[in-house]
């Protein structure tokens, strides 16, 4: 195995990129080869590093991340008022929250966790065929989530990409070695996403049925993500800083924890919860609100003591609705409270994110309207 240099002198990126590429292992074939000093192709600027105060809870300052119980909220009434209103408040203020009592079985998705783990610790051979920077794909591995563009730092984490247009993929194209859990967690998924796309609704003052019918959330792109031991994690970032390009986003991680969301423009922690869920409000679903919801920047940051491990479930347009443009929800819309944004079209979006890699964190102020 070729492993890119870490000596001084010239740094050649397009070299290490190949090299490391090349391998088709991703990350955790680094360390499986032993690497003890971080490749130069993973460490970035420091400003990238320290651009904001970091706030850990040795500090002392504790950040309280909205929790809602979601028991009862089937049920109507009172129960489901309250948490239609504590959604409204936490994807506004927060644009990040905690779901407890969602319905998932903690048996469910502790088989997850470690379906994810058997896949990535398996043999690197086992895994190439998978190794692809084709978004195109529906199943695919690799570490970066597409090519890098020219100098971009790469990230300390290997990706199972699983694509269900329209809540389908052929469960042959799933791997074997977590082939059956992916199916019976995204099933959760889809149950949980029908909840979520209701009392959202409800709480953008809309009927219940109303996301569901605009097929916003019709399909599920489930990123499988490993954060590996590293050597140097005061160099790298496991993601760097950037909010979901989707319209939601559902979070399960273990309890390595590295999770930071940019609150009041301070790093804080947003440490596991045994058996919770981590709700996130994406670009997309700012825009359809026309700002009523928040889309907030967010990382994880690399980690010593690994690996970690988490499940991100992200809600994407179905193969329909994807076909119409996109824009703030005409219902919220008013004299008074005019579009922010213009309306485009889905393939746009996506392009827009794919031209600019790195170096864009959002893509609100793109198609935000610009004020004469």
């Amino acid at each position: 195995m070729v492993l890119p240099t870490n000596g001084n002198g010239h740094y050649d990126w397009a070299k290490e990129v190949k090299e490391f590429d090349e391998t088709k292992a991703g990350v955790k074939g680094l360390v499986d080869a032993g690497v003890t000093k971080l490749p130069r192709l993973f460490v970035h600027p420091r400003e990238k590093l320290e651009s904001h105060h970091q706030i850990k809870s040795t500090d002392g300052v504790k950040i309280e991340l909205p929790t809602i119980d979601f028991e009862g909220v089937k049920d109507g009434g009172a129960t489901r008022r309250e948490v239609v209103e504590e959604i409204r408040i936490a994807a506004q203020e927060w644009g990040f929250f905690r779901i407890v009592n969602h319905g998932i079985p903690l048996h469910t998705m502790d088989a997850m966790l470690d379906a994810v783990r058997r896949f990535h610790e398996q043999p690197a051979e086992e895994k190439m065929p998978l190794y692809s920077a084709d978004s195109r794909k529906k199943v695919r591995f690799n570490s970066n989530n597409g090519p890098l563009r020219e100098n971009e730092s790469a990230s300390w984490r290997d990706i199972l990409t699983c694509v269900f247009q329209d809540d389908h993929l052929d469960p042959e194209d799933i791997p074997l070695a977590c082939r059956r859990e992916v199916q019976e967690y995204v099933k959760c998924m889809i149950e949980l996403r029908e909840i979520m796309a209701e009392l959202l609704s409800e709480a953008l003052g809309l009927n219940s049925d109303y996301l569901s019918r605009m097929e916003c959330m019709k399909s599920e792109a489930l990123a499988c993500l490993y954060y590996p031991t590293c050597p140097e994690p005061e160099k790298t970032l496991g993601t760097p800083k950037h909010s979901d390009t989707t319209f939601l986003t559902l979070l399960m991680q273990d309890n390595v924890g590295g999770l930071q969301i940019l609150h009041d423009d301070k790093w804080a922690d947003v440490p596991p919860v045994p058996g919770a869920l981590i709700a996130n409000i994406g670009d997309l679903m700012q825009i359809i609100s026309n700002d009523k919801f928040t889309s907030v920047e967010h990382r994880v940051v690399a980690q010593a003591l690994g690996p970690r491990i988490s499940v991100a479930c992200f809600f994407i347009p179905s193969h329909r609705a994807a076909a119409k443009p996109f824009g703030p929800i005409r219902e919220l819309v008013s004299d008074e409270n005019p579009a922010i944004y213009r309306e485009f079209m889905f393939r746009e979006y996506c392009e827009y994110y794919k031209t600019k890699g790195q170096h864009v964190h959002s893509a609100l102020p793109h198609f935000r309207i610009s004020k004469k």
